[in-house]
């Protein structure tokens, strides 16, 4: 008789236990602060952080250059989503303006293996995302205000998020070193 032998798919193992793990450090900050509010704004910051950092290496990864236009830094949002969470989101609802838009997720994987108790339902478990994006924005010197429109985890079909664009940050040299 031969073995059969069933082969892992990393790429699947490595976003479970991201989920898994992401969803342990959820579970620890409700246990910690014991107000949803908190928590919130605790996952923003950690996701700012973390943007802050990853800008860089989505930039050696992806060889992408500079961003022209807020169309373009979409499109390299849509692809550091597909490159980091492997899915890929839909561009759309541009603002007349061209300064807002949302990224429309049809499967969230963060959220994978997750249901909100009632007592949770202020909970935005994915709040990490948008401090990603925050962070990474801002290390190629834009300003941006995300929010979920629409989260999975709360009934809705699909998870989006808006991105608006605030401003275009100035690049500046610290004093004395002009």
């Amino acid at each position: 008789m031969s073995r059969q032998t069933s082969r892992l798919d990393a790429k699947k193992v490595n976003s479970e236990l991201f989920t898994l793990t992401y969803g342990a450090l959820v579970t620890q900050l409700i246990k910690d602060v014991d107000n949803v509010d908190d928590v919130n704004k605790q996952l923003e910051r950690m996701g700012y952080n973390i943007g802050v950092r990853l800008i860089e290496d989505f930039l050696a990864r992806s060889g992408s250059g500079k961003c022209y236009d807020f169309r373009d830094t979409s499109e390299k949002i849509q692809l550091a989503t597909r490159m980091y969470l492997g899915v890929s989101p839909t561009i759309s609802n541009w603002s007349p303006s061209g300064d807002e838009f949302s990224l429309v997720m049809d499967n969230n994987p963060i959220t994978d293996f997750v249901e909100l108790p009632d007592s949770h339902m202020g909970l935005k478990y994915s709040n990490m995302l948008l401090g990603v994006i925050r962070g990474s924005c801002e290390m190629v010197q834009l300003e941006v205000s995300c929010w979920f429109v629409q989260d999975q985890l709360k009934g809705d079909n699909t998870t989006e998020i808006r991105v608006k664009l605030l401003r275009k940050l100035e690049d500046s040299v610290p004093a004395g070193e002009d």
